[in-house]
């Protein structure tokens, strides 16, 4: 659990290391914050409600506070759907960060997963997509809808969750600023 001191924290962070990204300053120092261990992480950027970045990863090496700053700085220089940040945008940016739990398989006809509570991840050989617990929900997506997305931005088949995919739930503490 993140306390809200540590969410402050890391969102600090977070809006530390997409500036220092768009204006080419120096690497931001994660200090000597104290870190509950997480599974994964990803920092969302949006511009006036508008999604404009969104990475991160599925294993935490060297601590999530020096993940986040990564994310963060790939966000905005990286994700390769959107042009990258640029310095004149920094005052309109929202940031929100999701700290990943452990990713547990299920048997997707089961429905075996909630709208909100859990994101997904459907893997099939070298492909793989992830989509947030917060997605389904601002998309307004019923269970299969968010199995097919999530098949579709691993580059498979929309049915490929019917078809031996293999799918993982996770939970997430998403907070923001």
């Amino acid at each position: 659990m993140v306390t809200e001191d540590q969410r402050q924290s890391l969102l600090a962070l977070a809006r530390a290391s997409v500036a220092a990204a768009v204006t080419g300053a120096g690497p931001v120092d994660p200090g000597p914050l104290v870190l509950p261990q997480a599974s994964g992480v990803f920092v969302t950027i949006k511009r006036q409600g508008q999604l404009r970045g969104c990475l991160g990863t599925l294993q935490v090496r060297g601590g999530l506070a020096a993940e986040v700053i990564r994310c963060a700085a790939d966000s905005a220089l990286e994700d390769p759907r959107f042009p990258p940040v640029e310095a004149g945008e920094l005052p309109d940016l929202t940031l929100q960060i999701s700290v990943l739990g452990p990713l547990e398989r299920i048997e997707p006809r089961s429905a075996d997963f909630i709208i909100g509570l859990h994101g997904l991840v459907a893997e099939q050989g070298m492909r793989r997509g992830l989509l947030l617990p917060q997605v389904a929900v601002e998309w307004g997506w019923s269970p299969e809808q968010f199995l097919r997305q999530t098949c579709v931005k691993a580059g498979l088949p929309p049915d490929a969750w019917q078809r031996g995919t293999t799918i993982y739930r996770f939970t997430a503490e998403v907070f923001g600023a």
